[in-house]
């Protein structure tokens, strides 16, 4: 195993990311990449001598690129930098996502492309190691120029300034954290403001979160979806491996491996082999291809975000003392684009789980309707399904594409803009919802479910249906299901059905 990573040289994945946020593995920076730092940090240093103009070392920011600034002027600059663009609103951004921005920054730092001094990602590197992480307000980056905004406010705690808190709920401002710890603000240098502030790594950091939650939501949507398949005595034959190979996209090939290891020896499957039902809905014989058409979205989301980690987004790039290339790296695009494919993908899902917890509610072969005995007296599951709609039907809302969008900033200088940050927040919005439209799925294929006794499935779903049971009762009387809902999402979130399902075999 993995026990540490070597910032700016080992390649950073996704799993890698969120294993430094939670402190399983530990990042260095070795010795080589320290004195790649110091050359190109004095390569900046150089250039402050000299008369010619680099972007941002002795130049205004943006649209005032023209005007010069002074040696003496620079350092203020870039403290001026923090100050200017740290005007995010709205609510502050779960923390670990903020981790996550501090985590990214280190390891481009590190490539040595920024000009910056080891001190200053020496100190980035203190917030992550002892877990004091900055406030960052989750509204104001257009994905343009980087993630202005919510990187300014990440950084506003190097000068002392912005919040910090070591368990997302209670901030202090930076500078009493710092005199706790006997350090006092940085001084930045020529340069170091921009390259703080330059970046993607908002919407990157919000893509890694997007990619981990709803590769869970796939794998849960096969094995929810396959206990309604069982609860409504559906057949197996879409799932069939020849079938599947006709059209051989690799979601969908996937998606029917699993539903067919999720039925091996089941009696549910040999029971109704000769009902004389020649078709099921939609929404039951085609989730290898709803199902996989929204894992292969995410796949292609996977390969540009793991690109994006190891990728140089500064603006101005520092080749060497010679060369210094003020380019576009910093444009969210490539990111803004599959985060909005991902989000119509992940409300995709919600939508074909909402009508599959429809369909069991409907009474029809041989269940009740409503999922409960005594219909009329009791409403039973009936309302689980409206709220199910409404989640649907708020994500589909969502996913009218951020990207598609541009409105030019900064006197037409940025005249095109990504709008990746707003993609990547709605992306993470639908896939929560996601989770509790799931989680309602998961309720009624469950209660579904015990309707079938004595018939045994796989060995796979009633070992599954044996661990949901200890934590959710058989509902026999209207009582209040939001509670239980709680508790099918906290079973989703976990991942044990998924640990289970593979412990056995899937």
């Amino acid at each position: 195993m993995i026990k540490k990573f070597n910032y700016g040289k080992d390649h950073l994945t996704v799993e890698l990311a969120l294993k430094l946020a939670r402190g399983q593995i530990k990042g260095v920076i070795l010795n080589e990449t320290r004195e790649e730092i110091e050359k190109n940090f004095q390569a900046v240093q150089s250039i402050l001598q000299g008369d010619r103009l680099v972007y941002s070392v002795n130049t205004g920011f943006g649209s005032l690129c023209t005007t010069k600034i002074t040696r003496e002027e620079s350092g203020k600059l870039q403290e001026n930098l923090l100050k200017s663009h740290s005007v995010g609103v709205g609510n502050q951004i779960d923390q670990e996502i903020s981790k996550l921005m501090l985590i990214l920054k280190v390891h481009t730092l590190c490539k040595a492309n920024s000009g910056v001094s080891i001190d200053l990602i020496e100190r980035i590197c203190w917030h992550i190691e002892n877990d004091y992480i900055p406030l960052v307000l989750e509204q104001g980056s257009v994905g343009a120029s980087g993630d202005l905004a919510p990187l300014a406010h990440l950084f506003l705690p190097i000068i002392g300034l912005g919040f910090l808190s070591q368990n997302g709920t209670k901030y202090f401002p930076a500078h009493e954290i710092l005199n706790s710890h006997h350090l006092k603000p940085l001084k930045l240098h020529a340069k170091e403001g921009l390259a703080l502030i330059n970046g993607t790594q908002f919407i990157t950091a919000y893509s890694i979160k997007v990619i981990e939650k709803l590769q869970n939501c796939l794998e849960h949507a096969d094995i929810i979806g396959t206990f309604t398949l069982e609860a409504y005595l559906a057949s197996p034959q879409p799932f069939n491996e020849q079938l599947i190979n006709l059209r051989p996209h690799p979601g969908a090939i996937k998606v029917a491996k699993n539903v067919r290891k999720l039925l091996t020896n089941s009696q549910y499957v040999e029971s109704h082999k000769d009902c004389g039902r020649v078709q099921d809905p939609y929404s039951i014989r085609c989730m290898p291809q709803v199902h996989g058409a929204s894992r292969d979205a995410l796949s292609h989301l996977e390969i540009i975000v793991e690109r994006e980690l190891n990728s140089i987004t500064d603006n101005p790039v520092i080749i060497n003392k010679d060369l210094t290339i003020s380019g576009g790296n910093f444009h969210g695009q490539p990111l803004a684009l599959p985060l909005d494919y991902v989000a119509l993908a992940a409300s995709e899902v919600g939508n074909i789980s909402d009508r599959r917890s429809y369909l069991l509610l409907e009474g029809k072969w041989g269940l009740p309707p409503y999922l409960i005995e005594h219909s009329g007296l009791n409403s039973g599951f009936m309302i689980v399904q409206y709220c199910s709609a409404a989640l649907a039907s708020e994500n589909k809302s969502l996913c009218f594409p951020a990207s598609a969008d541009s409105i030019p900033t900064s006197m037409g200088q940025e005249d095109h803009v990504s709008m990746g940050s707003i993609s990547a927040r709605k992306a993470l919005q639908i896939i929560n919802n996601l989770e509790n439209i799931l989680a309602i799925e998961l309720l009624c294929a469950a209660q579904a479910f015990d309707f079938r006794k004595p018939l045994k499935s796989s060995q796979i779903l009633e070992a599954c249906q044996t661990y949901i049971r200890e934590t959710i009762p058989h509902v026999i009387e209207d009582t209040i299901l939001s509670e239980l809902i709680g508790k099918a999402l906290t079973i989703i979130q976990s991942g044990k059905l998924i640990t289970l399902s593979k412990e056995l075999g899937y």
